[in-house]
């Protein structure tokens, strides 16, 4: 029952424009709604009080105060007190009653309550609104969640729009994009990170098409900050936001949480190097223990630790001539039946084995002839060399 048909103001009676548009704001409201006089009748009542209360327009509007229906006989003098009280104080009062629903059940209600003056500026009465306290605590804690989130959340938070432009950055996410709270608002994503943009945005796509992953996402990125670029790993949650006042969901945007894991991750990718580095190491020692040839041990071993360590490997031998004959002077002979190696003889390295130059196989022999590998002074000068 539209409560326009049992209550108007003097401005607009029964039947009016002024009393239609009236009722059908009233209706309209999420909070429930009633008003008073300055004797205490009540003058409006809105389909939101008799959704909570069960009382109809028709069956409130009339009465002084909520003794006999609404309240019981104890209370209903303290809360018609209370709230008449609001005519002579300066803004918003607020309390809790606890009133009767037409089906004998009691419900917890807050109210806020403040005085109307008439045109006279003198007090008119009061209106009220109010809803069930266990609503009015879900929405306070959604409130405060939000301020604890945009304060400084120990994660990142970002609410982004339809655009994928930030709208609201909390501290740890300025912090982790390098920049303040207010210099990312608006900018692309593009501005902030200089590398896995694309995958940030595509995730963020998906999300407002398809709704929220069902898991955490792992993303790298680059982010420019004053000191230069650096290589960040963020676990990722998405959510999309939509509005709930449209009859159909409208898509807001998507708010975005992440932390950083970034050594974590580096140091779970350093450990499974080093075990796979070790178990290729123990492999490559038992296969080249197999081998009777030094050479062939040698190619095994590097074939076996190789990918583990490096894309290329190669074998160099050090080649020194030998130790000359005695008695010879400036043109002395070689003493090839002695071939111990002469210290004072340059040192020479000449490669034996190495992968396929500009790809990828086994180590294989070079088929060098014992042909000397130029190197540097400096890159052999340490080279320690036992003449005996």
């Amino acid at each position: 029952m539209s409560a326009s048909r049992s209550e108007t103001t003097d401005a607009a009676g029964p039947g009016e424009p002024g009393s239609d548009l009236l009722a059908a704001l009233l209706d309209g409201m999420d909070a429930a709604l009633c008003a008073f006089d300055a004797g205490g009748v009540i003058t409006h009542w809105n389909r939101e009080a008799e959704r909570i209360l069960g009382w109809s327009a028709a069956e409130a509007v009339g009465r002084h105060g909520f003794a006999g229906w609404a309240a019981r006989s104890a209370d209903a003098d303290d809360v018609l007190g209370r709230l008449m009280a609001s005519m002579d104080i300066e803004g918003r009062q607020v309390h809790e009653f606890a009133l009767l629903r037409k089906d004998g059940g009691r419900v917890l209600v807050r109210t806020q309550s403040a005085g109307v003056r008439g045109a006279d500026g003198k007090p008119a009465g009061v209106y009220c609104a109010f809803s069930e306290v266990h609503a009015q605590i879900d929405l306070e804690r959604s409130i405060a969640l939000s301020e604890a989130l945009f304060a400084d959340a120990s994660w990142g938070v970002v609410l982004v729009d339809v655009d994928l432009r930030p709208t609201v950055v909390n501290a740890h996410a300025a912090r982790a994009l390098g920049s303040g709270r207010t210099t990312v608002l608006g900018r692309p994503l593009g501005e902030l990170v200089a590398q896995g943009a694309e995958e940030l945005e595509a995730a963020l796509h998906h999300v407002l098409a398809e709704g929220a992953p069902s898991g955490l996402v792992e993303l790298w990125v680059t982010v420019r900050t004053a000191e230069g670029e650096r290589r960040r790993c963020w676990r990722s949650g998405f959510l999309r936001l939509a509005s709930p006042l449209a009859e159909e969901p409208v898509p807001l945007g998507v708010g975005w949480l992440f932390t950083d894991v970034t050594d974590s991750r580096l140091a779970a990718r350093e450990a499974d190097r080093m075990r796979f580095r070790a178990s290729q190491l123990h492999r490559a020692a038992r296969a080249a223990a197999e081998c009777e040839d030094p050479m062939e041990a040698a190619t095994v071993h590097l074939d076996f630790a190789l990918a583990g360590f490096a894309d290329h490997a190669l074998v160099d031998l050090v080649a020194m001539p030998p130790r000359a004959a005695p008695g010879t002077g400036a043109h002395r002979a070689y003493d090839w039946a002695d071939p111990g190696p002469d210290p004072d003889a340059p040192v020479r390295l000449v490669r034996a084995a190495a992968t396929p130059t500009g790809g990828s196989g086994p180590v294989s022999r070079s088929g060098g002839g014992g042909i000397p590998v130029r190197y540097l002074a400096s890159t052999i000068a340490d080279v320690d060399i036992d003449p005996e």
